[in-house]
C-alpha cells in the first residue's frame, strides 16, 4: 500500500472511531476469552457481544438525535435523559389507567405510545424554542428539563414506581415470538435507517451542516434557520421518547428517578468518538453510531472483568480521556508535526552525506 492511499484511508473521519472500537474489542481477546463466543439458550441469543449490541440501543437512538442538535445548534441537548423518563411515564401511566401495578391495559397501548411521543415532541419543541428562537445557549436551555424533567415524570406518576406485566408491552424491550434476537436492537436499526434515509433523501441533511456551519450565512442565501434548529431538537425529543418507551420496556414499568440516568453524559460522547465537531457543521450519523457501541462496548468490558459499579465512571473517564485526545485536532496537528521534523532531519541527513 502507498503512502497516498495510506494517508486517505487514515485521514477518513471513520478511520479513528473504527479503530477505537476495534481496540475496546480487542482488548477482550485477552482479558475475557469468550467474550465473542454467542450461543442460543433457551431459544434466544446469548453472549457479551449480544448484550453490547443489545444494551446500546437505547444509547444508538439517543446519539442519532444527539447528532443532529449538535450539527444544526453547536450545543448539545442535556436533557435527552429525563425526557426518556417522562415519556416512559406518561405512557405507562395511561396504560395503567393510573394504578400502581396492572396485568392488562386499561387504555390502548397504541394511545400510550402516541402520547409517550407526543410529550417528548413537546419537551423538544420547549428546548428547541429557547435554542432558536430565544437564543440561548444549548446547553443552559436545556439543563431546565435537565432539571425538572424527572419531577415532572414524578408527578405524572404520583411519585410511584408503575409497572404494566403485560407480556405484549415487554416486547419492545425484550423478544417478539419465537425470534432470537433482542428486540431492541431492531429499534436501533429502524431509527437510524429511517433518519439516514430522510437525510439523504431530502436536503434537511445539507440544510442542517449549513446551519451548522454558518447560521447568518444560510439565512442569506434562504434557510430559515431558526425552523431547522427547532426541528432538529424536536425530532432529538422525539428519539428520546423512542428510546423511553424501549428502556421502559424493558424493566416493565416506569421509574422515573432511573430511567435514562446518564444516558445524556453517553449520548454525547458518543457524537463525539464519532468524529463528529461539538461546534457545529458537517456530521456523520454511522460515526455516532459507532461510538455509542464503543461505549457499550467499553462498560461491557470493564464489568467483564469484575470492575465494581462505583469504579465504573473512573475506568471509563480514562479511556474517553485517551479517545478523545488521539481525535482531537491539535494531536493530529502535534503528530504531523513530529512527522515533518523527522522528514526534515532525514532529508538534512541525507544531504550531508552526499
Amino acid at each position: 500500500m502507498n503512502n497516498s492511499r495510506l494517508k486517505k484511508i487514515t485521514s477518513a473521519r471513520l478511520f479513528l472511531p473504527i479503530v477505537c472500537l476495534i481496540a475496546v474489542l480487542l482488548i477482550n481477546v485477552i482479558k475475557t476469552p469468550d467474550f465473542f463466543n454467542v450461543s442460543i439458550r433457551n431459544g434466544v441469543l446469548y453472549g457479551y457481544i449480544i448484550d453490547v449490541i443489545n444494551r446500546a440501543s437505547e444509547l444508538v437512538i439517543l446519539a442519532v438525535g444527539m447528532t443532529l442538535v449538535t450539527a444544526a445548534s453547536g450545543g448539545q441537548d442535556i436533557s435527552v435523559g429525563a425526557v426518556m423518563a417522562v415519556a416512559a411515564a406518561v405512557g405507562c401511566q395511561i396504560l395503567s389507567g393510573g394504578q400502581t401495578s396492572v396485568t392488562e391495559y386499561q387504555n390502548p397501548l397504541i394511545l400510550a405510545v402516541l402520547a409517550a411521543l407526543l410529550a417528548a415532541a413537546l419537551c423538544g419543541a420547549f428546548n428547541g424554542f429557547l435554542v432558536a428562537k430565544l437564543h440561548i445557549q444549548p446547553m443552559v436551555a436545556t439543563l431546565i428539563l435537565y432539571t425538572a424533567g424527572r419531577g415532572i415524570a414524578q408527578l405524572v406518576t404520583n411519585g410511584q414506581i408503575t409497572y404494566i406485566r403485560v407480556d405484549s408491552y415487554k416486547m419492545a424491550g425484550g423478544y417478539i415470538g419465537k425470534c432470537p434476537i433482542p428486540t431492541p436492537i431492531f429499534f436501533a436499526i429502524v431509527t437510524v435507517v429511517i433518519v439516514a434515509l430522510i437525510l439523504k433523501k431530502t436536503a434537511l441533511g445539507l440544510y442542517i451542516e449549513s446551519v451548522g456551519i454558518n447560521g447568518k450565512a444560510a439565512r442569506l442565501v434562504g434557510l430559515n434557520s431558526t425552523m431547522i434548529k427547532f426541528l432538529t431538537y424536536v425530532i432529538c425529543g422525539v428519539l428520546a421518547g423512542i428510546a423511553g418507551i424501549v428502556a421502559s420496556s424493558r424493566i416493565y414499568s416506569a421509574d422515573a428517578n432511573n430511567i435514562g440516568l446518564n444516558l445524556e453524559m453517553d449520548a454525547i460522547l458518543a457524537v463525539a468518538l464519532g468524529g463528529n465537531f461539538l461546534g457545529g457543521g458537517k456530521f456523520s450519523l454511522v460515526g455516532s453510531v459507532i461510538g455509542a457501541y464503543t461505549i457499550q462496548a467499553l462498560t461491557t468490558t470493564l464489568y467483564a472483568m469484575n470492575v465494581k459499579a462505583d469504579q465504573l465512571p473512573v475506568y471509563k473517564a480514562i479511556v474517553v480521556i485517551i479517545i478523545v485526545t488521539l481525535q482531537s485536532e491539535v494531536f493530529k496537528k502535534f503528530i504531523a508535526g513530529l512527522k515533518n521534523k523527522k522528514a526534515s532531519g532525514t532529508v538534512a541527513e541525507g544531504g550531508q552525506k552526499a
